[in-house]
This record gives C-alpha cells, structure tokens and sequence, in this order.
C-alpha cells in the first residue's frame, strides 16, 4: 500500500495508522490524514536537541519524563482503543508527568507540556488544528518556537481554554508551573543556530 491508495476524504482511527507501512510520516488530526513536513532542517534540530537536552537533565530521578519526535501521541476522545482513536500527532518534544499514560507505541491522553518547532513546511491549517485537538485533550501547556522570529509563545490551560502568556524573547527567561524550578534562557535556545 501507499499513500497514493488512500481516500484522503475518509476519516482513519489509530488501528489504521498502525497498518501503514510506507515511508511517508503522517499524523491523524480528527481522523484526517496530515502529511508531515520533509526532515526538519538543521536550526529546528539543533532547538529540539538542546531543549530537549534541558529538559531531559532537569527531569533526571522526577517523575516526568522527555520524549522527542517521532513519538506517537494518542489523544483520547472516546476511549483508549485503537479503533476509538483518531487523533495521532507526532510532537516535536513532550512532557509527560503521569507514567501510566506511557506505553510501549508512546503515550496514550494528553502530555503536560506539548513543544512545536515551526519549520518552512508548517502550514496554519497544521497549527491551528494541532492547537485545536491540544486543547480539547486537556494539554497544560502548549510551546510554539519560532527559529525565524527568535521567540517562544507559551500558551497555558486555564478553565479549558488555551491563554496565551506574553511572547518570549531574546534576555528573557520562561518557567512553568508544572515543572517548577526549570527555568528556559531564550537566549541559549538559539544561541547555537547556525
């Protein structure tokens, strides 16, 4: 099969993602098929990486835990069961602080701390569904970095809806009720850019 053979117009579950076999990534948004971007470029790399790295030390001997892409996220409407499934994205980075959502094919319910890297191939069809499906599934807070823009928007949960803190720029320092005592220079997230 390929993707070529699919009905993009036809609504897909997690059971049939897991049947796919070509090399094209894909996330399911509501059921819709949602080609990903090419392999990110080099900036977006080096911001995962070193994100991900401060997270990852931060959270060493905790309870949370750091995940990169590719790493399936299953975000729950009905139930947990693949055929009920039919939103599946791939995170740039996530934070999950429950470890019963983790399993084996990722993490099933929604992370703590949601990040995406905008990359040339995000689209704001992308960005606005994927902020949509975040916060319908009860994500604390969603991260969208801009490498071109040099700044950091936080979005946080409050009362069920997604409210935006001031963007982070260059000289500031982002922290989190969810992780406390992390603190994020904005300055060292893209010092490394090439």
């Amino acid at each position: 099969m390929q993707l070529s053979d699919l009905d993009i117009n036809k609504t897909y579950t997690y059971a049939d993602y897991l049947k796919w076999t070509f090399d094209e990534r894909l996330e399911l948004i509501k059921g819709k098929i949602f080609k990903m971007s090419p392999a990110p470029g080099s900036v977006h790399q080096i911001i995962s990486a070193a994100l991900s790295s401060e997270l990852y030390y931060y959270l060493k001997g905790k309870q949370c835990r750091v995940f990169s892409a590719p790493f399936d996220v299953r975000l729950i409407r009905r139930s947990a069961n693949d055929q009920d499934v039919t939103t599946v994205v791939q995170p740039d980075i996530c934070v999950i602080c429950d470890p019963k959502k983790v399993d084996v094919k990722g993490c099933i319910g929604s992370p703590d701390i949601v990040v995406e890297i905008l990359s040339p191939g995000n689209n704001k069809k992308e960005l606005r569904n994927k902020f949509e499906v975040y916060e319908e599934a009860g994500v604390l807070e969603y991260w969208i970095i801009n490498p071109t823009e040099k700044n950091l928007l936080q979005y946080i949960l409050i009362g069920g809806r997604f409210q935006a803190a001031r963007p982070f720029t260059i000289d500031d320092e982002l922290t989190t009720s969810i992780l406390p005592g992390f603190t994020l220079s904005i300055d060292e997230l893209f010092t490394d850019q090439i």
